[in-house]
């Protein structure tokens, strides 16, 4: 069915257009993936997986920090900064409350403004992770003395490399196909998806003794099996809709008067997902940086903990981001005063429900019903393979297997759903221009 919507689809020309301009642009980000920050010793940077933390940002980042590649930062500052400005346009900052109601005019000062933020703390992000990888007594991150001067010339690299990211981003969301950030993402797990398996098969099937070879086919059917319930589950879960009968008061002659307002049973998607692992690398980098510059600071070392996926503290901080950010995304998606505004507005009504206040509490109270499914859900799905990691002592890659999956299901049905939608409006646009 998807070969059959995709050969539709690049029949199409502007669709076509859309598709063809998208993959140019992920490959621009994966050929910018490729090339390392000058003055990096690439040979060392196979000892990556020293520091567990960086993972995370790797993930989120599409996989550009294994080479410390000038994108290594991705549209990580990008996401933190979204939700800083998504939260104070919560009756926090006055002047992002009353730009948060200007329309299209304030939406671009609000963009303007989370540019700046992210610009600050990309520059922020790139020195903790410089000090971070510095951290390894045996690991010569640099081919010369590590002075801030140093710091400063790959701080100022990153943070370019992190502007750029961000606006090829853009640049999908705007003339693509899809949101720029999740296929940006989206494109860095595909892309390591076959060393990922090589990996994994070096590990369990080669470097192994042959007594060993039962649990490693074990371990091996488990991952099958387990993969195979996590697509059909968030396939599930991504689909399913809760339909809220609507009443109409006036209609023009011939149309229904009853419909349905559908939301989703999980309304924020995937970025959640991409929210807690970027949220979780800012707060890394600068202890990283400040442990650096004086170790014996044991507090540092408690706070680092929850922030350490290979601790069951950082494992649990982790998927309570997930719960609290799908909360939190579900009202930022679907605003139920908003919604029950529109709705009396256009004459309708929920059965049973007062219009006004009525309505809004109404949606609300499903909100947070369908939210907590939806948040229970994704947050098992990336945190049991991070639980199993740490108590098996299997793979670091296994650790976001289940986040990894989360990210390329949603964004691929987002996607299909684009591309029918396309379609759709194609037929509709060709059906009226015979209708004249």
């Amino acid at each position: 069915m998807f070969f059959k919507l995709l050969l539709d689809a690049l029949k199409v020309r502007n669709v076509r257009k859309k598709i063809l301009f998208t993959i140019f642009i992920v490959l621009v980000f994966r050929i910018g993936t490729q090339i390392t920050v000058p003055g990096i010793n690439a040979a060392a940077l196979k000892n990556l997986q020293d520091l567990p933390f960086l993972n995370m940002l790797s993930l989120v980042s599409g996989n550009a920090l294994s080479n410390f590649s000038v994108f290594a930062l991705g549209v990580s500052p990008y996401i933190t900064a979204s939700i800083i400005v998504q939260l104070l346009q919560m009756d926090i900052l006055p002047k992002f409350v009353e730009w948060g109601k200007q329309g299209e005019v304030g939406r671009r000062k609000l963009n303007q403004a989370t540019r700046y933020i992210s610009l600050v703390l990309a520059f922020v992000q790139s020195i903790g992770i410089t000090a971070g990888f510095s951290t390894l007594s045996s690991f010569n991150l640099t081919t010369t003395p590590l002075t801030w001067k140093v710091y400063l010339v790959i701080g100022a690299i990153l943070t370019t490399g992190s502007m750029i990211v961000n606006w090829l981003g853009e640049q999908i969301t705007d003339k693509g196909y899809g949101n720029g950030t999740s296929m940006i993402i989206f494109a860095g797990i595909v892309a390591s998806l076959p060393g990922t398996i090589q990996e994994f098969y070096e590990d369990y099937f080669v470097n192994v003794d042959s007594s060993q070879l039962t649990r490693s086919y074990i371990i091996a059917a488990a991952l099958v099996v387990a993969v195979l319930v996590i697509v059909y589950l968030t396939t599930y879960i991504q689909q399913a809709e809760y339909k809220i009968p609507i009443q109409y008061t006036k209609r023009a002659q011939g149309a229904p008067s009853s419909s349905y307002l559908p939301l989703k049973l999980n309304p924020a998607g995937v970025i959640p997902v991409i929210f807690a692992g970027s949220i979780t690398a800012i707060p890394t980098s600068i202890i990283q940086f400040l442990a650096t510059q004086n170790r014996s600071i044991g507090w540092l070392n408690s706070i680092s903990a929850y922030f350490d996926y290979t601790k069951t503290e950082g494992a649990l901080v982790y998927g309570l981001l997930i719960v609290l950010f799908t909360f939190f995304y579900s009202f930022v998606q679907i605003n139920p005063e908003k919604a029950a505004e529109n709705l009396q507005k256009s004459g309708a009504y929920i059965h049973g429900v007062r219009p006004g206040n009525g309505t809004e509490k109404y949606i609300s109270h499903l909100l947070r019903r369908l939210s907590t499914v939806g948040s229970l859900f994704l947050g098992a799905v990336a945190l049991l393979p991070i639980l199993a990691q740490n108590t098996l002592g299997l793979s670091s890659r296994v650790a976001f297997l289940g986040t990894s999956l989360i990210i390329i299901i949603m964004t691929s049905i987002e996607g299909v759903k684009q591309l029918e939608g396309f379609l759709l409006k194609r037929k509709y646009i060709g059906f009226m221009e015979k209708a004249k």
